[in-house]
């Protein structure tokens, strides 16, 4: 079916920006709660009652005593007494509660619109998509909490990066539904040519090194640039010992998969750089008003990103830095977003 026949309401594009803004928000959040520890915090996944948090002593001292049970308190935060696990609680509740109002602000006019048949068969197809994939980054996202609730004080990586690559795809899926509801379509004399899929590919690999980083803590390994502890090859990559029994599971207690995660997550980085300004380059003068405006959106992104990494990284003292590690994570989102946007306004086919 093609889209530019039909004409969105100005609210219906509203809410489909809303909705998108509201995706960001709860990955940004899920990096707060990430940084400050606070993920293993509540215990338990209650869809209904766990919107109310705890109102009275009573039930602040109970959800304190179902913290401490868990390994995270016992190895970790044993010297913790109710004003600091509340602080954890409150960036955990507010995590999850965030996704239950996006749902209600997605859900709720989702259904009014079907209702009053102010979306096509094309629009609802995807955003039950967009729907479909929410909900499995939240089943994901309790998965991994379980994950860090039985002997390990911290929640399993990959299973972290499951969780951000399926709200990766909840947001590419909202923005090619956005790209296409708004009708991109570009004038430029070139068209895109193979040299944008890889670029996006590659971006996505990032995003998964990106996620293997967050929950290796592999920043923390490595906290100088542009050497990785004097070296350019972290030195416990120089044995091919190493490499020969090469474990990327047993990261929690020997470096060589966080340094491998870290020194890709690098190059992968220099990579992006360039494929950014090869982009800009060549596109910088043939293309419209509207893909001009996204190529320097990415191109002004990358740059950004680059210096929040290097930032990062630099001011691990003793963890990662929570106002670069969270800008870090939002910068690079914005640029993955912003890319594919600049993609869909490169399209010359109308049957979008």
């Amino acid at each position: 079916m093609t889209t530019h026949k039909y004409k969105y309401t100005k609210t219906i594009r509203i809410w489909l920006i809303l909705g998108l803004v509201m995706l960001i928000g709860q990955v940004v959040l899920g990096g707060i709660t990430r940084l400050t520890g606070s993920g293993l915090s509540i215990t338990r996944w209650d869809i209904v009652s766990g919107t109310i948090p705890p109102l009275n002593p009573t039930q602040w001292q109970e959800a304190f005593e179902l913290y401490k049970e868990t390994p995270q308190y016992h190895k970790i935060n044993s010297h913790f007494d109710l004003t600091d696990f509340k602080f954890i609680f409150f960036w955990e509740y507010f995590h999850r509660l965030w996704v239950r109002i996006l749902g209600f602000v997605f859900l709720i006019p989702f259904i009014i619109f079907i209702i009053r048949k102010q979306i096509n068969a094309y629009l609802i197809k995807r955003l039950l998509i967009v729907v479909l994939f929410t909900a499995l980054t939240a089943s994901a996202g309790w998965i991994m909490v379980k994950s860090g609730l039985v002997n390990r004080p911290w929640v399993n990586a990959y299973k972290l990066t499951l969780h951000f690559i399926l709200a990766l795809v909840s947001t590419t899926f909202m923005v090619k539904t956005i790209a296409d509801v708004y009708n991109y379509k570009s004038i430029s004399e070139k068209k895109s040519s193979i040299i944008l899929p890889i670029f996006i590919a590659i971006t996505f690999v990032q995003m998964i090194f990106a996620g293997l980083m967050a929950g290796m803590k592999a920043g923390l390994y490595y906290p100088s640039w542009p050497d990785m502890n004097g070296y350019f090859l972290p030195e416990v990559m120089h044995s091919l010992e190493n490499w020969k029994w090469i474990n990327l599971t047993n990261y929690d207690t020997f470096t060589f998969a966080p340094a491998l995660i870290q020194f890709i997550h690098r190059l992968l980085a220099y990579v992006l750089v360039i494929f950014t300004l090869y982009l800009f380059f060549i596109y910088r003068k043939s293309a419209s008003k509207l893909s001009k405006f996204w190529l320097n959106a990415i191109s002004f992104l990358i740059l950004g990103q680059l210096l929040l990494g290097i930032l990062t990284v630099l001011n691990v003292n003793p963890g990662i830095p929570l106002s670069y590690g969270v800008l870090h994570q939002l910068v690079g989102l914005l640029f993955y977003i912003s890319l594919f946007f600049f993609y869909f306004s490169l399209r010359t086919n109308k049957n979008i």
